[in-house]
């Protein structure tokens, strides 16, 4: 998948901020390093990834994209290649019923015209989740994903991701019954750079199973 760096000096410039904003993030910056924030492939290969890729680990989801990248070998892929493939073969791939239908609902969408790809680029973070969870099967937490790693949009904050939210759990200790609300005033000092704080709860969140596994 083609990738692309965003802005280093942008990037440098919004931690250096966050670390003076928040000073508990900026803990976690320390131990982390460098922002490598960056932008991978736009469309709609893109966008079936992120849909094969909900609520599975990374291996699992490693070992559906293989399956379903060899069902597009032949012939490439394409919106009108991805509605001509059954559910069938889709669920052979390794694909869950409900997301077979979503993906052909995607292509369907941008084949009619409802959903106009290259037009994301030019619309607001929430003209965008609007535009893509008109399929059923892609919801809010899709649409940011997408946001923030394929059109490269610094101020998402996807309160709905779980390794978010146990990250941030674990930072400033937050109860769990209060958290939507004190998530969202913590994050609100993070603007208009809340990717890049996202970026390292990831990357802590990491760390933190990684040292596990080594424990």
């Amino acid at each position: 998948m083609h990738v692309d760096q965003l802005n280093q000096n942008e990037i440098e410039a919004a931690v250096c901020i966050l670390k003076k904003h928040d000073p508990k993030l900026g803990e976690v910056i320390d131990q982390i390093g460098p922002c490598r924030l960056e932008r991978r492939a736009q469309g709609l290969a893109a966008l079936a990834y992120s849909v094969i890729g909900q609520q599975l680990s990374n291996s699992s989801t490693r070992a559906i994209r293989f399956k379903f990248d060899t069902l597009f070998e032949n012939d490439g892929f394409s919106p009108q290649r991805l509605a001509e493939t059954s559910k069938e073969e889709l669920r052979k791939a390794g694909l869950s019923l409900a997301k077979a239908r979503c993906l052909h609902s995607l292509a369907e969408h941008v084949l009619s015209g409802k959903i106009n790809l290259l037009k994301l680029e030019e619309i607001d973070d929430e003209a965008v989740i609007s535009t893509l969870t008109q399929v059923k099967g892609i919801g809010r937490w899709t649409a940011e994903m997408y946001l923030m790693f394929s059109l490269g949009r610094l101020d998402v904050f996807p309160i709905d991701d779980f390794a978010i939210r146990t990250a941030m759990l674990c930072i400033y200790d937050f109860p769990e019954a209060g958290f939507i609300p004190q998530a969202r005033q913590t994050a609100d000092r993070w603007r208009p750079y809340r990717s890049i704080a996202c970026w390292y709860l990831y990357r802590y969140l990491g760390m933190l199973r990684s040292n596990k596994r080594q424990a």
